[in-house]
């Protein structure tokens, strides 16, 4: 392990990840410490959706952040030498005429005629139940982000660059304009503790929103899905005639416990969507890092010349993770300024 390093970087979910991507690109050393499997990177669903699908309008910066994830990932995946991304077709199933109208006004707008096919298309998948038939999302994908994390880890254990284990906060000293963690040196230090930044010392809590998500994994060797599907829930391919169903939304409920609540709302809901059997695999919960105005929190605090944050991604993690860690690096490293929108400071 190299005592001296250009970063520290603390959590390996989505964000992280892309921190250490562009840092490695940089030719920067780096260390992560993480504890192994708590991040909500592992529970999330993995998809790159450009769309909000519920009202037929843009994601934001849906056009940048898509094509630089689509990029991110392919080379990712030759880097690790394994499979974990695919670009899927994404199909919303409409539930009247009305959302077949809105779809094709939606479509014929000059900032969304990128990612809306403009026709509406017939469902011929005798398990899904679409009667009004389903509009086509254009470049959508699926990462599977247990493969992804499990493949990354063994890259930076095989070159020394992760210690497996909890970070203790009231351990980080600074000397000299150094960073200082146990007996590791380093210039910078990034946290990338997405929901769990609340429990930082140097942060400040209230800037992060717990939003608790639960979803289902089913079988359904019936189904025969190629395709991510959008009603009301997710319905996400991943191999093996498995599929993960989600997801609630809970602010309340902070714990990481699946609730009975939530697995029967779910299963209320899939039962409108597919018409065949299945059966109920798993169910598994998360905790996403949002924030008030639905923008991540970048940069430094007042007063933190070398500690960063890189949290606050919400639902769209896998999407923007990749283009937000570039512009975290130009700020530190080139001094470039963070857009408001997404610079920490715009909350203090």
């Amino acid at each position: 392990m190299n005592k001296s390093v250009d970063y520290i970087i603390v959590g390996l979910g989505i964000a992280g990840l892309s921190f250490c991507e562009i840092a490695e690109k940089n030719n920067k050393t780096f260390v992560v410490i993480d504890e192994p499997f708590c991040s909500a990177t592992r529970v999330s669903a993995g998809i790159i959706n450009p769309m909000v699908l519920k009202r037929f309008t843009p994601v934001w910066n849906a056009k940048i952040h898509t094509q630089r994830a689509v990029v991110f990932y392919k080379n990712l995946e030759k880097k690790l030498d394994t499979s974990f991304f695919k670009q899927l077709p994404m199909f919303r199933l409409f539930t009247s005429f009305e959302e077949q109208n809105n779809w094709m006004v939606a479509s014929d707008k000059n900032e969304l005629s990128t990612f809306l096919h403009p026709e509406i298309i017939n469902n011929t998948n005798p398990c899904i139940n679409a009667p009004f038939g389903m509009g086509k999302v254009n470049f959508s994908g699926v990462v599977s982000t247990n493969n992804l994390l499990n493949s990354y880890q063994k890259f930076l254990i095989n070159n020394k660059k992760l210690l497996p284990e909890k970070f203790k906060h009231r351990l980080l000293k600074k000397s000299n304009n150094r960073i200082l963690y146990k007996d590791i040196q380093a210039k910078h230090i990034v946290f990338a503790e997405g929901f769990s930044a609340r429990n930082n010392l140097f942060f400040k809590k209230k800037l992060i929103i717990p939003n608790k998500g639960e979803f289902l994994v089913i079988k359904a060797p019936d189904l025969k899905l190629e395709a991510l599907i959008k009603t009301s829930i997710f319905i996400v391919p991943f191999g093996d005639d498995k599929y993960k169903i989600g997801a609630t939304y809970n602010r309340e409920d902070v714990t990481f416990n699946p609730t009975q609540s939530a697995r029967e709302t779910l299963l209320l809901k899939l039962k409108k969507s597919i018409t065949c059997h299945f059966t109920l695999v798993d169910q598994v919960a998360g905790m996403r890092p949002t924030t008030l105005d639905r923008r991540p929190l970048l940069g430094n605090l007042p007063k933190q010349t070398n500690i960063f944050f890189f949290t606050g991604l919400g639902t769209r993690g896998i999407m923007s993770a990749p283009t937000l860690a570039q512009k975290l690096f130009d700020y530190i490293e080139n001094k470039i300024p963070l857009e408001k929108e997404i610079d920490i400071k715009r909350r203090c």
